[in-house]
């Protein structure tokens, strides 16, 4: 799924992707890193505020924005963060340097940290602070090997269910269940009926909760 990229800047000056021939964006137009610290951030990562470890998937690494975010947020809360992110098709270099989130996030260390998530070598775990290490992977998710039980939670962020209806599968939710652990949770931007539906039927206990900036509702499926 190769197609062509434009720059955008989205309303909080944030930069995301367009892809024309499918008529989507990366992130919301509204506004990437907004969208991005309410949907993962504010209603995943901080989830889990009595944790002190905690093991993320991300599906959908796109950009990097979700892992920037979440390096430094277990920088500022003292957390250990073991960090899977898991994309079938990788950004260029050229693309990745057209992004602007280090100059927007304006946060110490941003740039380090941004630059270092991207030139960690794909398949293998590498330590971007004491508190943050990352594995990207390229693969799909349908291949996906991980052990069962091992995923406190899941930033899901895959392209939406008219661009990508393979990635919303309930095959693929009764997947990511058995990944994780108990008291895990799974995190969307998505609301959609059916998602919720087929969510529901995995197992996951699922709440619709207030959407980012420019969107009603988000979605968050817990593992009981």
């Amino acid at each position: 799924m190769e197609f062509k990229k434009e720059t955008f800047i989205t309303a909080d000056g944030s930069h995301t992707f367009f892809m024309p021939e499918l008529n989507e964006y990366y992130h919301s137009h509204h506004g990437a890193i907004q969208e991005a610290r309410h949907v993962f951030l504010k209603n995943g990562f901080h989830y889990f505020e009595n944790k002190a470890e905690i093991t993320i998937l991300e599906v959908g690494f796109g950009t990097g924005l979700n892992a920037l975010l979440t390096c430094l947020e277990a920088e500022i809360n003292q957390k250990k963060i073991t960090y899977f992110g898991l994309e079938a098709f990788p950004l260029n270099e050229n693309q990745v340097a057209e992004l602007n989130y280090s100059e927007q996030i304006k946060e110490e260390n941003a740039t380090e940290f941004f630059q270092k998530i991207h030139a960690a070598n794909w398949e293998e775990m590498t330590e971007i602070t004491p508190f943050f290490q990352i594995q990207k992977i390229k693969e799909s998710l349908q291949n996906l090997i991980l052990p069962q039980n091992s995923i406190d939670l899941i930033y899901f962020d895959a392209f939406g269910p008219r661009v990508q209806p393979e990635m919303w599968s309930l095959e693929l939710f009764e997947k990511l269940y058995k990944l994780c652990k108990n008291d895990a949770c799974f995190v969307t931007y998505c609301a959609k009926g059916q998602v919720k539906r087929d969510l529901k039927s995995a197992q996951f206990k699922v709440e619709t909760l207030q959407g980012p900036p420019g969107k009603r509702e988000m979605g968050r499926g817990v593992k009981n």
